[in-house]
């Protein structure tokens, strides 16, 4: 009797979102892309799926377009199968159906052309999956995806089931979903080859005629910590495709699409809402994931465990946008960029329209809107390249109209709350306003250069802390998956935890002790006195032909003091400054407070000698990472070389300057790190009472940039549109 043979189907998942820096870009191609084709290529019985997204393939495109050209040949040979997907890699179900469907079209059309084949499977970004999804994947022309076995897994299936594709429904549409495996995501290129096949001949023996997939980041192959050195100069992949080869009577090394053709579907199925494993367990609240976490490493010595776990779930990706207020934030940015978009008319520029749709696309990129083993939300220059596209088509969106009106007000529900946000427009600056959550400016849009200066991050409590607390680490003597290793980028991590205790927006409205200091304030101890860092504001809208104005205020408890706030921001119809006013009414004539007035400046880093303060003379006061506590001050300057940018914070009432840097301490793929992520600012005052129990005071943000308004770059739209 001839050996049972089974498919196996492996499938590289190659990814660098936008905004990641060139280096990083270069580096994961010498250390991962590159040296695995040089291998991959002189094994002619093995074949491979290949993903590869499309901010990474317009970089290859232009840097190292002889690696694609070399692909494109492999495909021709049959040993390469091209997938598709969403060309700037979103989380499809963050995105509406006119974007998921554009998305997927667009990528498809150019894969077909640039690699001469006709794409008909599609990879999901972070395996995140919604029902929903099968009818917007079949209309765009996909035929199957992968998605891990824990999907199939939450739906009741057993191991034995899941060595075959299924048939996913949605609205009378269908779409063909094949398991990936997660031993095989740990095995490969962890363990020794030996492993794999060893499991793989269990599946032969047991089940013969199977398909098996791995599917997984081709990243592991040489760029994550450890893996180029175990991977490629310990010969790990080398080992393993001579045992595939070896294998070869009973193993065959195949396509997705080969195994759509050639084994039938298992059945029907109907996934529920899931990602990737470790991806439920990311999005759960921290004290849930803590919870989680712990009942998990209790159980995990206990026989029944393998058992009861396939029962248990973690939480819903959606949920990150409770988690991480900030990743809502930019996706209620890119909501409104795509509703622009959908609403425009057909007698709008239509070339115009296309940059700012390419514009959107990027503002998609999932990396930015999420956190867990890799960076994601709290990368600054992620976050800053989602809003840079998403500002620059919203100011394509202006120049496409026919009747563009760039100075406006508006008030409207722009973050899905069911509370009124405002939007404070001219042709320079667009600032977003929530009275409903302390009046805080929480979106500042620099349009000349596409920059948000509010994409800051609150420092927040992590699971991972308590590990850096206690001083972890191990030391690992081979290649560890990403998800297991323990590592610290730099010392004393531990005393730079700190938590803020509100959103680091600006006008953020705060009262003190008078006797509090700026060491407390830097080490975010301060007792809050009242509830105006985090109450609730009511708004009033002023129109003009020269200036539009937003007017909040507040009545609330001070030290069992009714006192009242009233804050308004001014910005004229054709200005680079927002003027603000602070009137404080109902104050005790006979007690003292400390008010202060807090600001936050976003990718404006520190390290560097072109990132510096200066007062209001002129002085150069040091770089941007220091804390500054400054005297009878009445005001402070903020420059960014790189940017082109002199934030100037000035107040016509003299107090106190305290600033410091806000730095998270997160995980990354690399291991623990210190990363800056936005400069607060804090006018600060002894206030009382006057005769008529009030104070007021006046300040003026201007916002200068030395670089002219950037020219819309249509390159990256021709290399999409006609490769």
């Amino acid at each position: 009797m001839a050996n049972p043979k089974i498919r196996l189907c492996l499938v590289l998942h190659n990814h660098q979102p936008i905004g990641n820096f060139d280096d990083v870009f270069e580096h994961a191609f010498q250390d991962s892309y590159l040296p695995f084709l040089d291998l991959f290529e002189s094994y002619q019985g093995i074949k491979i799926g290949l993903h590869t997204s499309g901010p990474l393939l317009l970089w290859l495109q232009q840097r190292h377009p002889e690696y694609l050209n070399r692909v494109r040949s492999l495909v021709s040979e049959d040993r390469i199968e091209i997938l598709g997907g969403a060309f700037f890699e979103p989380i499809l179900t963050m995105i509406p159906s006119r974007d998921r469907r554009g998305q997927i079209q667009r990528f498809t059309d150019w894969l077909n052309k640039r690699f001469d084949t006709k794409v008909r499977g599609m990879w999901v970004p972070e395996r995140v999956w919604e029902a929903s999804l099968v009818n917007d994947i079949a209309q765009s022309g996909i035929e199957y995806t992968i998605l891990d076995d824990y999907h199939f897994r939450c739906a009741g299936l057993g191991h034995e089931d899941l060595h075959g594709a299924y048939i996913a429904e949605d609205q009378g549409q269908t779409l063909r979903v094949f398991p990936g495996s997660e031993q095989l995501r740990y095995t490969i290129p962890f363990r020794d080859p030996l492993e794999t096949i060893e499991y793989l001949r269990e599946i032969a023996d047991t089940r013969p005629n199977s398909t098996v997939v791995f599917a997984d980041d081709g990243e592991k192959f040489g760029t994550w910590p450890d893996t180029k050195q175990h991977v490629y100069d310990n010969g790990w992949l080398r080992s393993f495709f001579d045992a595939l080869v070896a294998n070869q009577d009973w193993l065959q090394c195949t396509t997705l699409s080969e195994a759509a053709d050639h084994a039938p579907a298992r059945g029907k199925i109907y996934l529920p809402s899931a990602s990737y494993r470790e991806m439920t367990e990311w999005a759960l609240p921290i004290e849930r994931q803590q919870e989680f976490d712990g009942i998990s490493h209790e159980m995990e010595t206990d026989w029944r465990w393998p058992r009861i776990r396939r029962f248990i779930q973690g939480g819903f990706w959606r949920n990150f946008k409770c988690k991480y207020p900030e990743t809502n934030e930019m996706y209620a940015r890119m909501m409104y960029v795509s509703n622009r978009l959908e609403s425009a008319t057909a007698d709008w520029d239509s070339n115009l329209l296309d940059q700012a749709r390419d514009h959107l696309y990027r503002g998609q990129c999932n990396c930015a809107y999420w956190h867990g083993a890799f960076g994601g939300v709290y990368l600054p220059h992620l976050r800053n390249a989602i809003f840079h596209h998403l500002i620059v088509a919203d100011n394509l969106l202006d120049q496409a109209s026919t009747e563009p009106n760039q100075s406006r007000v508006e008030a409207a529900d722009f973050d899905f709350d069911l509370s009124n946000e405002v939007m404070l427009a001219n042709p320079h600056l667009i600032g977003w306003f929530r009275p409903a959550d302390g009046g805080h400016l929480y979106e500042l849009d620099v349009r000349s250069i596409g920059h948000n200066l509010l994409a800051s991050l609150q420092r927040r409590p992590e699971i991972y802390h308590e590990k850096i607390r206690r001083g972890a680490n191990t030391d690992h003597d081979s290649a560890a998956s990403i998800h297991d290793q323990i590592k610290f980028k730099q010392e004393g991590l531990d005393s730079m935890i700190a938590y803020d205790q509100a959103p680091c927006k600006s006008l953020v409205d705060h009262f003190w002790h008078a006797d509090t200091t700026h060491e407390q304030f830097v080490q975010c101890q301060t007792e809050a006195l009242g509830d105006f860092a985090r109450g609730a504001y009511e708004c009033t809208l002023r129109r003009s032909s020269e200036r539009n104005q937003v007017l909040m205020n507040r009545t609330g408890n001070l030290a069992g003091h009714s006192v009242k706030v009233t804050k308004g921001v001014t910005l004229e119809s054709d200005g680079s400054s927002m003027m603000i006013a602070y009137m404080l009414e109902n104050l005790p004539q006979d007690q003292t407070f400390r008010f202060g007035i807090e600001f936050n400046f976003a990718g404006m880093p520190d390290g560097q000698d072109d990132r510096y303060f200066s007062d209001i003379n002129g002085e150069n006061l040091g770089q941007l990472g220091q804390s500054l506590c400054l005297d009878d001050c009445r005001g402070i300057s903020l420059s960014d070389g790189w940017l082109g940018l002199d934030a100037n914070l000035t107040w016509d009432q003299p107090g106190n300057l305290w600033s410091c840097p806000v730095g998270t301490v997160n995980g990354s793929e690399g291991g623990f790190e210190l990363v800056h992520q936005s400069v607060k600012v804090l006018p600060t005052w002894q206030i009382q009472g006057d005769e008529n129990g009030r104070w007021i005071v006046r300040l003026q943000l201007g916002l200068r940039t030395n670089k002219p308004a950037p020219e819309v770059d249509a390159s990256a739209l021709e290399i999409i549109t006609n490769s």
